[in-house]
C-alpha cells in the first residue's frame, strides 16, 4: 500500500516537472507547425525551398522526441519508481530504451518498408516505422473502443423488468381488449338499429305493397 502511495506521489510530481512540460510543449508545437506547413503547401505560401527545409527539420525533431527522448524518459520514470533500482536508474533506463528500440525495429520487419538505399537510423526508416506501427495501433485501439464502449455503457440504458411490470402490462392489455370488444358490440348494435330503421322506412304501403309482401 505504501509503495502505491509513493508511486502515485512520484507520478504526480513528475507531471509537474519542467522536463515533462517542455517535451510535451515542443512535441505539440512542432506538430502544429507541420500542420501549418501542409496548409502553406496547399496555398503556395512561402518559398518551396523554405517549406522543404522547415518540413525536414520538423520531421527530425519529432522523430528525435518520439523515438529517443520520450521512450527513454518513460523508462527513466518507471525505474525511478522502483526503490531497488533507484541507485542505478540511469543504467536500467538505458537498458529499457535499448529493449524498446529492439522491439520497435523488429515490429517493422513484417511490413514492406525496408529499403537498402537508406540507413538504419535514416528519416525514411524511422518515419515509415512510426507511421505503420502508429496507424496499426490506432486501428486496433479504435476497434477495441468501438466494441468495448457499447458493451460497457449499455447497462446504463437497460431497464430491469420485474414481475410487477409484467403484471401491469398484462392488465393494460386485458383492459384494452375489453374496450375493443365493447366498442365492437356498440358498433354492431348501432348497425342493427340502423338496419331495422331502414326496413321500417322502406316498407311499402297500400295494395301493391301487400301484393309485393305476399309474393316475396
Amino acid at each position: 500500500m505504501s509503495f502505491l502511495i509513493d508511486s502515485s506521489i512520484m507520478i504526480t510530481s513528475q507531471i509537474r516537472q519542467y522536463v515533462v512540460q517542455v517535451i510535451f510543449s515542443v512535441t505539440f508545437a512542432f506538430s502544429c507547425t507541420m500542420f501549418e506547413l501542409i496548409i502553406f503547401e496547399i496555398l503556395g505560401v512561402l518559398n518551396s525551398s523554405s517549406r522543404y527545409f522547415h518540413w525536414k527539420m520538423n520531421l527530425c525533431v519529432i522523430l528525435l522526441i518520439l523515438v529517443f527522448m520520450v521512450p527513454f524518459y518513460i523508462g527513466y520514470f518507471i525505474v525511478s519508481n522502483i526503490r531497488l533500482l533507484h541507485k542505478q536508474r540511469l543504467l536500467f533506463s538505458c537498458l529499457l530504451w535499448l529493449t524498446f528500440m529492439y522491439f520497435f525495429w523488429k515490429l517493422g520487419d513484417p511490413f514492406p518498408i525496408l529499403s537498402p538505399k537508406h540507413g538504419i537510423l535514416s528519416i525514411e526508416q524511422l518515419i515509415s516505422r512510426v507511421g505503420v506501427i502508429g496507424v496499426t495501433l490506432m486501428a486496433l485501439l479504435s476497434g477495441f473502443g468501438a466494441v468495448n464502449c457499447p458493451y460497457t455503457y449499455m447497462s446504463y440504458f437497460l431497464r430491469n423488468v420485474t414481475d410487477t411490470d409484467i403484471l401491469a402490462l398484462e392488465r393494460r392489455l386485458l383492459q384494452t381488449m375489453d374496450m375493443i370488444i365493447s366498442k365492437k358490440k356498440r358498433m354492431a348494435m348501432a348497425r342493427r338499429t340502423m338496419f331495422q330503421k331502414g326496413e321500417v322506412h322502406n316498407k311499402p304501403s297500400g295494395f301493391w305493397g301487400m301484393i309485393k309482401s305476399v309474393t316475396t
